[in-house]
């Protein structure tokens, strides 16, 4: 009896291996593409595509699909002194804030510190977060904002929207 049972699971692990596998190929081929929103190159600060605003302008490097990405964003904003881009804010992507060039103050989850050149604030889904300018100079930074393809988006969190 014993013996039976083993060619039995041995199948069974490899029916399951192959169906799994199977599976990984059809998801991996029908999100496959050629092309993507952002393509493989060099973006100059004057091709970036503008967008001005009371705040000061952001330039957009790219944004959209890559390979690995959805609701991809690459920019530098230049924010006028005393002026945000927008007020504090939350997502439900990851994102990369650099401060380039400039002071102020981050906003981070109801508490705010100062920011100043060199600073990197890292941002989970729906953590809330901001950036003033509250120096007397135009502030630079960049963001790289993002949702991985494979990985469920993080459900926003009832109740917590001043977190």
């Amino acid at each position: 009896m014993l013996q039976r049972i083993k060619p039995i699971a041995a199948l069974g692990a490899g029916l399951i291996f192959a169906a799994g596998f199977s599976l990984g190929v059809f998801v991996y081929a029908s999100v496959a593409k050629t092309t993507f929103d952002v393509p493989t190159g060099v973006i100059s600060w004057d091709d970036a595509r503008v967008v001005e605003g009371d705040w000061g302008e952001m330039r957009i490097f790219g944004e959209g699909e890559t390979y690995g990405t959805t609701q991809n964003l690459a920019a530098a904003a230049v924010v006028k002194p005393g002026m945000a881009v927008h007020p504090a804010h939350r997502h439900a992507e990851e994102e990369y804030l650099v401060l380039a060039k400039g002071s102020g103050m981050w906003r981070l989850n109801g508490k705010e510190f100062p920011a100043k050149e060199g600073d990197v604030l890292y941002v989970e889904p729906w953590a809330m977060h901001g950036l003033l300018n509250t120096g007397d100079e135009p502030l630079t930074f960049f963001v790289f904002k993002w949702n991985s393809k494979g990985v469920p988006a993080v459900p926003e969190p009832e109740g917590d929207h001043g977190r």
